[in-house]
């Protein structure tokens, strides 16, 4: 009767091995694919990769000199065999002796060259075929692995004819006819024993150097990484900064410079966390402060039509500080911004915009400036207009403070067409700007040179630049002058 097997899930024995054969096949599946993707199971595999190509390296030589040794035996046996025929009186032998010495040596013939005559010993007659000839006169190691390694793989029922020098007196080579059975099974035991051993030392060594480079190197590797990804996991828990260990080598510098990285990008993201609550703050604040100087600028205005003396004297000071105060709030609300629209670009005359600028900045009579305008009427920018106008806005109105105590001052705008390229160029003959300023030129609030200013202007202008594509920079300043050049390319 036949029983059916149960599996351990209740399976029937078919779908139950069938299950296990399954489950078995994804296990090995998966530990081989972690082997081979991990940096610990490639290090296993190419250590024994690299000891495995070493132990082949010195096995195939060891197999080469003990197939000669193998052969020099059977040489040394025939000549033991027919050293007693090669002296005075060999005739008082028997036939029979000669045949018996003959098969303990395992020689078919031996023939012994002397300088006048050679030798011939026969067991029964003379072999039909000679497979193989193997020279021992030729020591050459390629030669003898190559002997070796044919002798285990073609091998076996072969007739040999082996040559060698011999010892014995007035005799110069001897040669022997033997089967290759024998010499092939010592050989294939011996390296039998060289591969198991070969193994074993392989594996040994493999694991001991595993396992050293697995706790020097892998394993402190495994523990920055896993220290990198719970970091970004939360970058805002300190706790999860790493510690390191006091190492004096490269892992304990990569240690020290991850946690000093953490540590900065933790207190950066603390710091803008804490700046972006004050800027919401202060966008509120500016949102109505702007409200109220506005408010107080119009009424400035009216002030200035009183005809009081006083009044007639303080009123222009008064409506320049409230329109630099509402300009400060305007711009650093425009700045605030989570983000500034995208340039709806089309195509636009550079000229007409710069004589907006003109009429627009160069309207108050107090102002000794003079600004030039050497701009093609024909040259037009692939630009958005408004933001175009802003850009221009920022770097005239920054001419213009920089000339504010001058005597006279000249603001210079040209334009042209390079290639593909409009490129737009603002000089002025102001004093140049002072070399503090220059390194935070264009960051925000950081490159005023002048008091009361807020430092935004550039730093707007060159990010409505750059969303064109192009870019804002300071050309040359200094005694003579200071000069910016604006570059917006076209759409391809």
């Amino acid at each position: 009767m036949l029983q059916v097997l149960k599996g351990r899930n209740g399976a029937s024995g078919p779908a139950g091995l069938g299950a296990r054969l399954s489950f078995w096949r994804a296990r090995t599946g998966n530990g081989l694919a972690l082997m081979v993707h991990s940096l610990s199971g490639r290090l296993l595999l190419l250590t024994l990769v690299y000891v495995l190509v070493t132990e082949v390296l010195i096995l195939v030589p060891s197999l080469g000199r003990y197939h000669r040794s193998l052969l020099e035996a059977r040489i040394e046996s025939a000549e033991i065999a027919i050293l007693p025929f090669t002296e005075v009186g060999e005739n008082q032998l028997s036939e029979a002796l000669r045949r018996q010495l003959l098969v303990r040596a395992g020689a078919g013939a031996v023939m012994l060259k002397r300088p006048d005559q050679a030798e011939l010993f026969l067991r029964d007659q003379m072999p039909s075929h000679i497979d193989v000839t193997i020279d021992l006169r030729d020591r050459s190691l390629f030669g003898e692995m190559f002997q070796a390694l044919d002798c285990i793989a073609l091998g076996g029922m072969r007739t040999l004819h082996i040559i060698a020098p011999t010892r014995i007196t007035g005799a110069r080579t001897i040669e022997v006819i033997v089967g290759e059975t024998t010499t092939r099974n010592a050989l294939i035991s011996y390296a039998g024993s060289l591969v198991v051993l070969a193994l074993a030392i392989s594996l040994a060594t493999a694991l001991l150097v595993f396992a050293s480079l697995y706790l020097v190197f892998v394993r402190p590797m495994g523990r920055l990484t896993r220290a990198m990804i719970s970091y970004q996991e939360n970058p805002d828990d300190p706790e999860r900064i790493v510690a390191p260990t006091g190492r004096k080598d490269e892992i304990g510098v990569a240690e020290r410079e991850l946690a000093t990285m953490q540590r900065t990008i933790y207190e950066s993201l603390r710091s803008r966390a804490r700046l972006a609550a004050l800027g919401t703050a202060v966008a509120k604040i500016q949102h109505d402060l702007r409200n109220m100087l506005s408010s107080a600028q119009l009424a400035s205005d009216r002030l200035s039509t009183i005809e009081d003396p006083v009044v007639q004297k303080l009123a222009p000071r008064l409506v320049s500080s409230l329109g630099h105060a509402v300009a400060l709030a305007t711009n650093t609300l425009r700045y605030g911004r989570a983000e500034e629209n995208p340039p709806q670009r089309r195509l636009v005359g550079v000229r007409a915009i710069a004589e907006e600028i003109r009429e627009s900045v160069m309207a108050s009579p107090e102002r000794a400036i003079a600004m030039t305008i050497d701009v093609d009427p024909t040259l037009e920018a692939d630009a958005d207009p408004e933001q175009l106008y802003r850009i221009l806005l920022n770097l005239v109105r920054n001419a213009v403070d920089a000339l504010s105590q001058a005597a006279s001052g000249e603001i210079a705008v040209s334009g042209r067409r390079e290639e593909s390229v409009v490129v737009i160029e603002i000089a002025d003959n102001g004093p140049g700007i002072p070399e503090r300023v220059r390194k935070t030129l264009f960051q925000p609030f950081g490159s005023s040179a002048r008091p009361g200013g807020a430092g935004l202007g550039l730093a707007i202008a060159r990010d409505l630049a750059r969303a064109h594509g192009g870019d804002v920079v300071l050309q040359l300043t200094g005694a003579a002058g200071t000069t910016f050049r604006i570059t917006i390319p076209g759409r391809g």
